[in-house]
């Protein structure tokens, strides 16, 4: 009963957050396009999915990923074992983003475009190998108490000397792997750990030196990138690497309930690497069992069925509603209204962000509610 009250609770304020959104649309359609969508009801049931994702998401988070990250560390940092903390933040890092869907997204279409030149599986695996050393190197800023913004600085200012040396090919690339990388499981699971490890040692401020982990790992893969990029573009013409991937014409001959099971597949092999991290540390490091394993599992589950819904929500919500209207507005030539309807969407998908929502509700109780 309670959790059913939390879900609630959750799917009322995931509406809340998707207010704004309703409100551009509704506005922009009956002022500026004085019409209405053809597809009004699959746009409607499609926020109401996303709302219903984002709640399950949330609660899933609550009841798993933070009080299993923020419990590891807290037994790590017990043990003083600095060796296993570091080795923890990589691992936790890594499992993060090899499976990454945004990261995998981009890496794919970066192969495409290069013409095989880059390839998608390693740079995978070189963004997920950074991140892994910057969640690692986070952890040993919150230990040691060292201030994050001489790391931020010297970061950013190695970003730009690479930045002069790096094709042009790869800058772009680069600067979105940084924001790829740190996505909707990424940002919440790093949040956990660097809150957990602050609230475990004496003398830490959760808000001051448990937050910022996320921000190194935005940081280093544009590094990381664009150093590949110099290696790979400086060479010789490489072949094309071989497509691997189902065609277009497989993609759409899979259609209903077996789409809907590889879309969910998908989405468990997104989360299992975090899965198989923290079951590894707790049971085979630590030895010892979870503390609510069945509201841990049951937390992981809602955390996939959210994500799952949340993607099937975008797909027939929020991504017909941008192209839709900007394709509507570009046909008027009202071109003032496409700039004031970019700023607006934004604002108000971002509003929506599972992650954010997350992390601003960690940041509140973090500092006690100012």
């Amino acid at each position: 009963m309670n959790q059913l009250k939390a879900f609630s609770a959750a799917f009322l304020h995931a509406l809340k957050n998707l207010l704004p959104i309703v409100v551009v649309v509704v506005i922009f359609q009956a002022f500026v396009l004085q019409r209405v969508p053809e597809n009004s009801l699959s746009i409607s049931l499609g926020l109401f999915v996303v709302a219903i994702g984002v709640a399950l998401f949330l609660r899933g988070l609550e009841l798993s990923i933070f009080p299993v990250g923020k419990s590891l560390s807290n037994q790590f940092t017990r043990r003083g074992s600095l060796s296993i903390l570091l080795a923890f933040g990589f691992a936790l890092g890594f499992s993060a983003v090899i499976a990454e869907p945004a990261l995998i997204a981009v890496a794919e279409q970066a192969q495409e475009i290069s013409e095989g030149r880059i390839d998608a599986l390693i740079l995978r695996f070189l963004v997920a190998v950074s991140v892994g050393f910057v969640v690692a190197l986070g952890v040993f800023r919150i230990l040691f108490g060292y201030p994050l913004h001489w790391f931020m600085i010297i970061g950013y200012l190695i970003v730009v000397v690479i930045t002069f040396f790096t094709p042009a090919e790869i800058v772009g690339l680069a600067y979105d792997s940084g924001g790829v990388t740190t996505n909707i499981v990424t940002v919440p699971l790093i949040a956990a750990l660097g809150i957990g490890l602050a609230s475990s040692i004496r003398g830490r401020n959760p808000l001051i030196d448990g937050f910022g982990i996320v921000a190194m790992a935005v940081m280093v893969p544009m590094i990381t990138v664009q150093l590949y990029g110099i290696v790979v573009f400086s060479g010789s013409e490489t072949a094309p690497a071989a497509d691997l991937s189902i065609n277009t014409a497989q993609k759409e001959a899979i259609s209903g309930p077996m789409a809907m099971l590889m879309d969910l597949l998908g989405m468990m092999g997104d989360v299992l690497p975090i899965i198989i991290t923290i079951l590894f540390f707790q049971y085979l490091v630590l030895k010892r069992p979870l503390t609510n394993p069945r509201k841990v599992i049951l937390g992981f589950a809602m955390v996939l069925f959210g994500l799952y819904a949340f993607v099937v929500g975008l797909k027939m919500g929020l991504f017909p509603i941008g192209s839709s209207m900007a394709e509507q507005l570009i046909k008027n030539q009202h071109i003032v209204y496409v700039y004031l309807f970019a700023f607006a969407i934004g604002f108000a998908t971002t509003m929506a962000e599972p992650a954010l929502i997350a992390i601003g509700q960690q940041a509140e109780e973090a500092a006690s509610g100012r």
